[in-house]
């Protein structure tokens, strides 16, 4: 009988033993889902998504900032023309695969807080 190899999945040098495991690996975590989240409608501000998140702290959301960054997922564009420094982040090309993901991730939490939710 011979031993079936498993697959392993692959992404920016990163290996995963499941396409769940790849696609939580990127998105995973208390803060990064929300960032994703708040970039469906376009470009935000580092100040911007702060003033949405106002429980993470500037350390952590520098951090997963540079991780989406580094994944692929989300884009940095700082804008030099004229002072003030000007920081935006949006979505690249394959942070918008994401958008169906994140709106269902979304519509689950409200279908919860509107079916099991309330008070104790």
């Amino acid at each position: 009988m011979q031993k079936e190899e498993h697959k392993m999945y692959t992404f920016k040098g990163r290996e995963y033993p499941c396409c769940a495991s790849l696609t939580m690996g990127v998105i995973g975590g208390k803060w990064k889902t929300v960032i994703l989240y708040h970039l469906i409608d376009g470009k935000m501000r580092y100040h911007e998504l702060r003033k949405e998140m106002p429980t993470v702290t500037e350390r952590t959301l520098s951090l997963q900032l540079k991780s989406l960054e580094e994944d692929g997922i989300i884009q940095r564009t700082v804008h030099t023309t004229k002072p003030p420094l000007k920081v935006e982040y949006s979505l690249t090309e394959l942070g918008k695969t994401l958008i169906p993901l994140l709106r269902s991730i979304a519509d689950w939490g409200d279908y919860v807080v509107g079916k099991y939710g309330g008070p104790k």
